[in-house]
């Protein structure tokens, strides 16, 4: 690395330590996830935040779109919404006597989908293609979004009234799910001193920049990953296949996901290479939105066949 490039990652990781000080400040009492949270961004995956209603989920994610600098839109998924609410749609100009495609909230570089699963999954499916390939395609055409480009989306627990179960097509495509659970009892008196937390955003400037964001992933990338923790990634990956007790083990993109978020938690860490603990952190987020046990009277969540698979699973010496 040249003496510019030197100094860029040094900028950048006072920055990122900054970002991570400001998310600590607005959402209290939850560094462990809002860390996860920032990893995956950086990691160049979507998240998902699930939690019971009121614990802060659209504030973190309003918050993280502040930090990072980039553009963003806001999207209230309902029962009505339809996916040319989304993507756009192509009005007729007379004046021309052709269809002109007006660009729907998606072409942004963070969407914040709030309450995802209240949509129908018709409209649910309309950020498919979006997620995966970066990409829009309306009446023939194919239309880039812009970079970076994210998904930040809130669900309310599916056993919730009004709400649509995410299908695992939909689930695959968010990198982590993560979920914030209530604060305890020193932050919740904070939080009952003070006022409306999304309104300190307003007092802080942007740790990042859409061009700080691109940089950083592209460091997260470089982030070194050896042999032998491919070994151990590639062991927990096949221990959830062999388990009879879930209905599907980790796909090949949930296992490329896993290590991405591995580099980008080394990279948070400034650490150069990744480690196994460092799987072990970003595991269960990973994962356990796409582990599910065949007989739901089995026992824990996707969380908690995340850390049985890490229990089962010898770390590499």
């Amino acid at each position: 690395m040249n003496a510019v490039g030197a100094h860029e990652a040094d900028a950048d990781a006072a920055t990122l330590a900054r970002a991570l000080d400001t998310l600590e400040t607005v959402i209290l009492g939850k560094p462990a996830q809002i860390r996860l949270c920032l990893a995956c961004l950086l990691a160049r995956g979507h998240l998902l935040i699930e939690d019971v209603p009121g614990v802060g989920k659209t504030t973190l994610a309003h918050a993280l779109a502040h930090v990072l600098g980039l553009l963003w839109q806001r999207v209230q998924f309902t029962s009505d919404l339809l996916p040319a609410d989304i993507i756009g749609v192509s009005i007729f100009d007379r004046a021309s006597q052709r269809f002109n495609f007006r660009q729907g909230p998606v072409f942004t570089q963070l969407l914040l989908a709030d309450e995802v699963n209240r949509a129908s999954p018709r409209t649910q499916s309309a950020l498919l293609e979006a997620m995966e390939e970066r990409q829009v395609s309306a009446d023939g055409t194919t239309y880039p979004l812009p970079e970076p480009f994210f998904v930040v989306a809130t669900q309310n627990p599916h056993e919730q009234l009004g709400t649509f179960a995410l299908p695992e097509s939909q689930l695959d495509r968010f990198l982590m799910r993560v979920t914030l659970g209530y604060p305890d009892s020193a932050h919740e008196r904070e939080l009952l001193r003070g006022g409306e937390r999304r309104e300190l955003l307003s007092h802080v400037a942007p740790a990042l920049s859409a061009a700080a964001v691109l940089r950083v992933q592209r460091a997260v990338r470089g982030v070194h990953v050896a042999e032998a923790l491919l070994d151990y990634a590639q062991a927990l990956i096949a221990r959830t296949r062999e388990r009879s007790d879930l209905k599907l083990g980790l796909s090949p993109r949930a296992g490329q996901g896993l290590l991405r978020a591995a580099q980008a938690w080394a990279y948070l860490a400034a650490r150069p290479a990744a480690l196994p603990e460092d799987l072990q952190a970003v595991l269960p987020a990973v994962v356990a939105h796409r582990l599910e046990r065949r007989d739901p009277a089995g026992g824990g969540d996707g969380d908690a066949v995340a850390r049985e698979v890490i229990r089962a699973v010898p770390v590499p010496t």
